[in-house]
C-alpha cells in the first residue's frame, strides 16, 4: 500500500488576528493551532486571547471585532500567550508535523517580533534545533496556478476551490479554513505537489515565494510603484 501524501496525513494549522498589518510594531490579540491526524478527523483547537497592552485600533477591530473591554477583562498577558503559542508550534516542529500557515511570512514574522518584545528570543530560538515544516496555501496556489487572475487572500482562495469559510478573521475559522485548503490543493494538484516530503515541500515554497515575489516587484517597478516586496520565506529577517 503506498503511503499516505503530506496531505492526506496530520496537519496542524496556525493563525493570528492582530492590532494592525506592520508585523514590526502590530501586536497579536488573539490566536488559534488547530491539530487533525487525518481529513475529516475531529479537529483538536488550541486558543488564546491576548491583552496586547496597547490600544486596539479602529481598523482592526471592525476586522476581527475583538474590543479593548473584552481583552481586558478576558485576554492574558502577551509575555504568557507568546510563549505558548510558541512551545506549541515548537510541539509540532519536533513531530514533524506541517504547519499550515496562510502567508506565512505575516504571522511567523510577527510572532517573532513579539518574543523578542517579550522575551529578548526569537522563534528559531524558541523551537530549539526544530524546524517547521510550514505549507503556505499561498504559496502553493500561485506556484499551481500562476496565471489566474485576481486576488488570493484566504477568502478568495476558499471561495475558488469551493472550501466553506465560516466566521472569517476569527483565528480559528481562519485556521480550520487554511487547512482544508491546503487538503484540497494537494488533492487537485497531485502532480505539482504530491510528490513531495513535508521537508521538499518547504524548501521548494522558499524558492517558488522568492520567484512570486521578484515578478511582483518587476511589476512594481514597471508600474513606477515604489513598493518593496520582500523575498523572504516563511520568516522575514529581523531588521
Amino acid at each position: 500500500m503506498q503511503d499516505p501524501q503530506w496531505y492526506e496525513g496530520p496537519l496542524a494549522s496556525f493563525d493570528t488576528e492582530t492590532t494592525g498589518v506592520d508585523v514590526e510594531r502590530d501586536r497579536i490579540v488573539s490566536a488559534a493551532l488547530l491539530l487533525q491526524p487525518a481529513p475529516g478527523a475531529p479537529v483538536e483547537r488550541l486558543t488564546w486571547l491576548a491583552d496586547p497592552g496597547v490600544p486596539i485600533p479602529d481598523g482592526a477591530r471592525a476586522v476581527h471585532g475583538i474590543t479593548d473591554e473584552r481583552v481586558r477583562a478576558h485576554g492574558r498577558p502577551p509575555r504568557q500567550v507568546t510563549a505558548e503559542i510558541a512551545d506549541a508550534l515548537a510541539a509540532q516542529a519536533r513531530a514533524g508535523v506541517p504547519l499550515v500557515v496562510m502567508n506565512a511570512p505575516y504571522d511567523l514574522t510577527l510572532l517573532d517580533r513579539e518574543l523578542r518584545r517579550h522575551h529578548q528570543s526569537t522563534l528559531a530560538a524558541r523551537l530549539a534545533g526544530a524546524e517547521l515544516l510550514v505549507v503556505d496555501p499561498r504559496v502553493l496556489d500561485k506556484h499551481v496556478d500562476r496565471y489566474r487572475r485576481g486576488r488570493r487572500t484566504l477568502t478568495d482562495l476558499c471561495a475558488h476551490y469551493g472550501v466553506v469559510l465560516e466566521g472569517a478573521h476569527d483565528a480559528g475559522a481562519d485556521a480550520l479554513a487554511a487547512m482544508q485548503l491546503v487538503r484540497v490543493l494537494g488533492e487537485r494538484h497531485r502532480a505539482a505537489l504530491g510528490r513531495f516530503s513535508p521537508a521538499e515541500l518547504h524548501l521548494r515554497q522558499t524558492v517558488w515565494h522568492a520567484a512570486q515575489a521578484r515578478g511582483l516587484q518587476d511589476w512594481f517597478d514597471r508600474s513606477g510603484a515604489h513598493e518593496q516586496v520582500d523575498r523572504s520565506w516563511p520568516l522575514r529577517p529581523a531588521a
